[in-house]
């Protein structure tokens, strides 16, 4: 089985060759339907879909009649701001035929890397697939400066797939994936199908930069490598064709890359071994019992807690004899933590005056300890 039909959650990522028409700058409309037309099919074979788009700039700049080849960064800035509109409406307009709705999701490097920005980013994304919303993500290039930049789309979707412990990441590009003899090739290239482990003689193997787009094959090459690191397979694979993503399930020309794990395992290990703990919960035998069947930490079972934490941070879980039962992430404060303590899901609420997780710590962000 390939792995589009084994994902449950697809980032595809679009570049700027393709979104464009390279003849006149504008939306490629006969392109972006054929691909609405796919992504309805995954949408109703039951898969979440997230859509990492390129373009906005090269709109832009077509649109602002701005003829110099290399923008500077408030031009760039300014064709960003006029072409995103533009590139929203377009996806807009192709994927309510299918009653698709859309959202615009814009991101900084800071928004992936500072972590109540991660956050923040990453409940509006599960909402919105909760909603059976489709994220379009861009690089906010309006505001971002050279030091808090992605630099190009393939790093900015590698990222959003990990937050979002996506299953498969879709790389589409002008190329069919990577051949053994790139970026010098032969007449006879050779087109590598699969890649279980990408190391420095993979690396090697590099195009150009696309005519619209900023990323060549060693950003996809980097990408593939952040995202499988994760537990996200990765495929590169030709846009342009009439239909891509059938092309790939159809086993087509493409290049996949083995993901080490799965991005739940993945998201697990990174929890029990990257992070120091900044508090700790302690929770009674009901609670304790609930752990052991690999459900979720409720306020509830918790009868006290130390320490000084916010949300999102590590915290040790303990039961009343001080043996530690698992770490994981917490998803309230040390300050709103203390007053939930003891109470129902139904009356955080109430006590906080306002709506929260139920959960102090859910069951995903949340590893047992193995004694």
């Amino acid at each position: 089985m390939n792995p589009i039909s084994k994902a449950k959650r697809i980032v595809i990522k679009i570049g700027s060759s393709l979104i464009i028409d390279q003849n006149n700058g504008r939306i490629n409309n006969e392109w972006l339907s054929i691909l609405s037309s796919e992504i309805n099919n995954l949408i109703r074979g039951g898969k979440e879909i997230i859509i990492v788009s390129s373009g906005a700039i090269g709109l832009g700049k077509e649109y602002l009649n701005i003829k110099t080849k290399t923008l500077k960064l408030e031009e760039s800035q300014a064709a960003a701001a006029a072409g995103q509109s533009m590139l929203i409406h377009a996806y807009n307009q192709k994927l309510e035929k299918y009653n698709i709705k859309i959202a615009q999701i814009l991101l900084t490097l800071d928004d992936t890397e500072e972590r109540r920005k991660y956050l923040n980013a990453k409940n509006t994304f599960d909402m919105l697939l909760k909603l059976n919303v489709i994220p379009i993500v861009n690089e906010n290039d309006t505001i971002a400066t050279s030091e808090i930049r992605f630099g190009d789309n393939d790093t900015l979707s590698a990222r959003v797939a990990i937050m979002m412990s996506a299953d498969c990441l879709i790389l589409l590009s002008n190329v069919d994936g990577l051949y053994s003899d790139g970026p010098n090739f032969s007449k006879t290239p050779n087109l590598l199908k699969r890649v279980d482990e990408i190391n420095p003689e993979i690396e090697k193997m590099a195009g150009d930069s696309s005519g619209y787009g900023k990323g060549g094959m060693v950003t996809k090459i980097n990408a593939a490598k952040l995202a499988t690191s994760s537990g996200c397979a990765t495929i590169i694979a030709k846009g342009s064709l009439n239909k891509p993503i059938e092309n790939i399930i159809n086993n087509g020309k493409h290049t996949f890359f083995k993901p080490i794990g799965t991005p739940q395992s993945a998201r697990k290990k990174w929890i029990a071994s990257s992070l120091n703990p900044l508090g700790r919960l302690f929770i009674d035998n009901g609670a304790k019992n609930a752990l052991n069947q690999n459900k979720s930490l409720l306020p509830a079972g918790v009868v006290r807690v130390s320490g000084k934490f916010s949300r999102g941070d590590l915290v040790l879980i303990l039961d009343e004899k001080d043996n530690i039962l698992a770490r994981g992430l917490v998803a309230y404060s040390y300050e709103d933590a203390q007053l939930i303590i003891g109470h129902k899901s139904s009356e955080i609420e109430k006590v906080l005056g306002y709506r929260g997780r139920d959960e102090l710590v859910h069951r995903d962000d949340l590893v047992t300890e193995i004694n």
